[in-house]
């Protein structure tokens, strides 16, 4: 099994701060450092320490690209669909992290140069029983397209819409599951899932666009999930928060490794939690995330 994970390569700026500053003010804050991040490379590298066959699709430019791809390498993910550019520079993410939640302004940079051709290429020798994971960091287009692609050849899709953006109709059909969190399900539907009786509903409404599957994740309260047929709850583990930076990306990452390994839906959510609730604890995006060892430990 392949698992390609479609999205954004990010260079992190992460400052913690007392609080998020009203306009024109200036805050002192503390704990600033870098590291390797975007959804699609916190995925990508989550698959591998979680144990599948991980590959990148998507771009780097001339800021920070070689660091990014060093890092991936480093963590096992193959990178030969990654492509260069040298017009723009990397997608860059200032992180503003407060009482161990966080704030994101994105640049998109390089992400926002990958396209079809890539996806093509990267998929070439891709088919049933294969993988593809997508977010819109890269845009809906892309991930449309890369979605339009995979089930051409048969693989398993998934979107998290993250950040939410409008989509296309005839998007949803395509995404075998659709795993957004609340504040996504929310601007999909105009229903904020609160408690599983708002869930239903918000998947209910999903289902009506043309969603299969629809997970959604609810922080500390867990997660659910609802198909046609079935609805299952998980419950999160409870931890004390460091960093939720790459909490979510784990957490989507984690259930399409033990959904491809052939795990029931509720077994895959169950792990799935156990790995963001790791990845809580520690600070940092990619670097936070845990290995296969460590969640079968928890």
């Amino acid at each position: 099994m392949k698992l390609f994970v479609a999205g954004s390569l990010n260079m992190d700026l992460v400052i913690r701060a007392p609080r998020i500053p009203e306009q024109g003010m200036t805050l002192t804050g503390d704990g600033f450092f870098m590291n390797p991040g975007g959804k699609g490379a916190n995925q990508a590298v989550a698959a591998a320490k979680l144990g599948a066959d991980a590959y990148m699709v998507g771009a780097v430019g001339n800021a920070f690209g070689e660091e990014l791809l060093a890092v991936l390498r480093g963590y096992g993910v193959d990178t030969r669909f990654v492509a260069r550019r040298e017009d723009v520079p990397s997608g860059i993410a200032v992180i503003v992290v407060v009482g161990g939640d966080n704030r994101i302004i994105l640049d998109r940079g390089a992400n926002a140069c990958a396209d079809g051709a890539l996806i093509a290429r990267a998929l070439e020798g891709a088919g049933a029983g294969d993988l593809l994971l997508v977010q819109l960091e890269t845009g809906v287009g892309f991930a449309a397209e890369a979605l339009r692609q995979a089930k051409a050849r048969g693989m398993t899709t998934l979107l998290n819409p993250a950040p939410a953006l409008p989509l296309p109709a005839g998007v949803l059909p395509l995404c075998d599951y659709f795993l957004p969190n609340q504040t996504e399900a929310q601007f999909y539907t105009g229903i904020y899932p609160a408690d599983e009786a708002f869930c239903r509903r918000c998947a209910e409404a999903l289902f009506g666009q043309g969603a299969k599957r629809v997970l959604v994740t609810l922080g500390e309260a867990g997660s659910v999930y609802f198909s046609e047929e079935e609805s299952y709850r998980s419950a999160a583990y409870p931890v004390t928060a460091v960093d939720t930076t790459a909490a979510g990306d784990t957490y989507v990452a984690a259930f399409a490794v033990r959904r491809a390994e052939g795990a029931s839906v509720p077994e895959a959510m169950a792990f799935a939690s156990k790995a963001s609730a790791l990845t809580v604890t520690r600070r940092g995006a990619q670097q936070s995330i845990p290995l296969r060892a460590e969640v079968d430990a928890l």
